[in-house]
C-alpha cells in the first residue's frame, strides 16, 4: 500500500503532466500557481511543498519548471515554430521565456535549437 506522502507526490506529478499539456493545447489559458495546484489536490500549499521535498528532495517548483522546459525543448527541436510563438504557447512573453530557458538550461532557446538541429545533421 502506498504511503500518503507517496500518493500526494504521485498526484502532483500526474496533475503537472496533464496541466502542462492543457496549457500547451490551449485548453487552459495559463499555468497555475503552486498554491492553486495544492487546492486542486485538496492539500495545503505547505503540505504539498513539504511532502514533495521529503519524497523527491527538491521543491515542487523545481519539477514544475523542469517539465515546462522539457516540453519547450521538445517543441523547439520538433517544430519549425518561432521561439516567440513557442514562448506564447507556454504563456510567456518572449523575452521572459528566453530568460527562464537560459536560467534553467544555461543557453538560450535559439542556441538550443541550433545545437539540436546541428546534432540531427551529424
Amino acid at each position: 500500500m502506498m504511503k500518503r506522502s507517496e500518493e500526494i507526490t504521485s498526484q502532483y506529478f500526474a496533475f503537472l503532466e496533464k496541466h502542462i499539456q492543457d496549457v500547451i493545447s490551449g485548453a487552459v489559458p495559463e499555468f497555475m500557481e503552486l498554491n492553486e495546484i495544492a487546492v486542486q489536490l485538496a492539500v495545503s500549499h505547505k503540505h504539498l511543498t513539504d511532502t514533495v521535498k521529503k519524497e523527491k528532495e527538491q521543491h515542487p517548483c523545481y519539477f514544475y519548471d523542469q517539465k515546462i522546459i522539457n516540453e519547450a525543448k521538445t517543441m523547439i527541436i520538433g517544430s519549425d515554430r518561432s521561439i516567440a510563438e513557442i514562448a506564447r504557447i507556454f504563456t510567456y512573453d518572449p523575452s521572459n521565456f528566453s530568460k527562464f530557458f537560459k536560467k534553467m538550461t544555461g543557453i538560450t532557446p535559439g542556441e538550443f535549437r541550433k545545437l539540436g538541429t546541428d546534432g540531427q545533421n551529424n
